[in-house]
């Protein structure tokens, strides 16, 4: 409940989004529909009965290097390794052979689970010996092919590693298995008064081993910053077996260079992740959410420089979304839009420890927000049943743009001032050969989302797309990926933000660390002649 003080605000502030008598009621979905598909919580973005996914050797001008492919020997071997754990059905593992977008499909026949890091360490050894290809896998909700094979590379789930070894109440250092599930270490650490420092859309599915080995990004970056600050040890197995621990539940070492460093964002390419130590804030005992809408993108930059400014500490969150993405959520999702029709779209968070004061701070923030123009309609929501309303406008928008059609994807860093430019100079460059093309994501991180869907695949739509959005973004000094990782799609493009020297060192420490090339192959660093 907001203090008596603020009681004197404009109604707008505060009023419950439009829908069906008792749609602000707690539990009730009214015209919000539910806070999280079921198609997330499967990690697919696909409705059912969509056509097969062709195969990635058949779309994409890749060819398979020389490993060794997997005989009955080896199938008995792994069978001694992980009993029970060897996965040889079609039809288990159809789906772990598919991305989470559906675009790209391998041919894997063999899927191993192993339970602990000798297990993998084990499994590594054999595939070294024998150069069997192998590709690490989480949650598999990856957006650009970083977690399914390409050919018929061995499928390595860290599924069944999903214990919590150890967490310290006083220092908020969770140490668990890389297989558990984002959304469950959550929970646990939340019943001990602490948070994730991260927050992803597809936290239903993804692990946390995944998600430090793609560097994920995700909803609370603005506030507590990358995985790079946030983890503080690993425990990794290299492509030989060797297991490097590095596990340390440290703040600070400064013996020697910091390894972890190398692991976090090298999307299984240079070591499978097995175990994570990581450091999680205080729960903030106050969360405040405002869903405002912009008459403009200036308005959208504006408001986030006063944001900025009038919120300073308790800031935790500003995303942003243009009109056609709401659009989208309103007619596949069927959730209601909570203020009047506007070109953009501004969802707001707050955390801290003092409800009436933070609550206090945004309401002065939003009156003076309206009252300047830069905003022309809004609600705020402090009860966790509707901040999970609001936050399911923007959560769920990459469902809905899974069926509006195909999904060309790309995530951008910008300087910010020029952030949704280039979805002006897409959607005019494209014209009526795609259906939609939008802009959405974290403003707050300079972090874009664009996204173009069609009825279909088309070569000539992709030609259209590349390399020009990879080139608009190089003349801007941005990044080609920001969050979502280089995979197999970007491999090819990283020339667009780094420079030969570096893509050279890259090699070079692929070279030292997997000598064979067996670690989740085609991926990450740009193929070669």
């Amino acid at each position: 409940m907001l203090p008596r003080q603020l009681l004197a605000r404009p109604a707008w502030l505060f009023r419950c989004p439009p829908g069906p008598r008792g749609a602000c009621a707690p539990g009730a979905a009214g015209s919000w529909g539910r806070l999280v598909g079921p198609l997330a919580r499967r990690g697919c973005c696909s409705a059912p009965g969509t056509p097969e996914v062709p195969l990635t050797r058949e779309r994409y001008p890749v060819r398979r290097l020389p490993f060794s492919t997997v005989s009955e020997q080896d199938l008995a071997a792994f069978e001694r390794i992980v009993p029970g754990g060897v996965v040889t059905d079609p039809e288990a593992l159809q789906a772990p052979n598919v991305d989470w977008i559906r675009t790209l499909r391998g041919s894997s026949k063999v899927l191993l689970r192993p339970r602990t890091s000798e297990e993998v360490s084990h499994i590594l050894r054999h595939c070294h010996e024998r150069n069997l290809a192998v590709n690490p896998q989480g949650g598999n909700t990856g957006m650009v092919g970083g977690s399914v094979p390409v050919f018929d590379e061995i499928i390595l789930s860290t599924a069944r590693m999903n214990k919590v070894l150890s967490f310290h109440s006083v220092s908020g250092i969770l140490v668990c298995q890389a297989g558990c599930v984002l959304e469950e270490l959550s929970h646990y650490v939340e019943e001990r008064d602490f948070i994730m420092p991260l927050d992803l859309g597809a936290k239903g599915s993804c692990h946390i081993g995944g998600n430090v080995a793609t560097n994920a990004g995700g909803l609370r970056f603005l506030r507590y910053g990358s995985l790079h600050g946030t983890v503080l040890g690993l425990e990794v197995v290299l492509a030989d077996g060797t297991i490097l621990d590095c596990l340390t539940s440290l703040r600070k070492d400064n013996t020697g260079y910091d390894l972890k460093q190398l692991f976090i964002g090298s999307e299984g390419t240079l070591g499978v992740i097995t175990a994570v130590s990581i450091l999680c804030p205080p729960k903030p005992r106050a969360v405040n959410v405002a869903f405002l809408g912009c008459p403009g993108f200036a308005e959208v930059l504006q408001t986030f420089s006063t944001c900025k400014g009038m919120l300073g500490e308790i800031l935790s969150a500003f995303e942003f979304m243009d009109a056609v993405c709401m659009q989208l959520v309103g007619r596949y999702l069927h959730l209601a839009s909570p203020v009047q029709e506007s070109p953009f779209y501004v969802l707001i968070e707050t955390s801290g420890s003092n409800a009436g004061h933070d609550a206090e701070k945004l309401g002065s923030f939003l009156e003076h927000a309206l009252g300047s123009g830069l905003v022309t309609d809004g609600t705020m929501a402090t009860d966790q049943t509707k901040v999970k309303m609001l936050w399911a406008l923007r959560e769920r928008i990459a469902e809905a743009l899974s069926r509006d059609g195909y999904v060309y994807k790309y995530d951008l860093s910008l300087p910010v001032e020029r952030l949704y430019d280039i979805v002006t100079d897409v959607r005019a460059r494209l014209g009526p050969h795609a259906k939609h093309v939008v802009g959405y994501g974290h403003l707050g991180d300079g972090n874009l989302h664009l996204n173009v869907t069609a009825e279909a695949f088309s070569p000539s739509l992709l030609g259209a797309l590349e390399p020009h959005v990879y080139e608009w973004t190089a003349r801007q000094q941005g990044s080609v990926s920001a969050e979502h990782g280089v995979g197999f799609r970007k491999r090819d493009v990283l020339g667009y933000s780094k420079p030969p020297e570096a893509l050279q060192l890259m090699q070079q420490l692929k070279a030292l660390l997997d000598p064979k090339g067996i670690l989740n192959p085609y991926k990450t660093l740009p193929s070669q002649a």
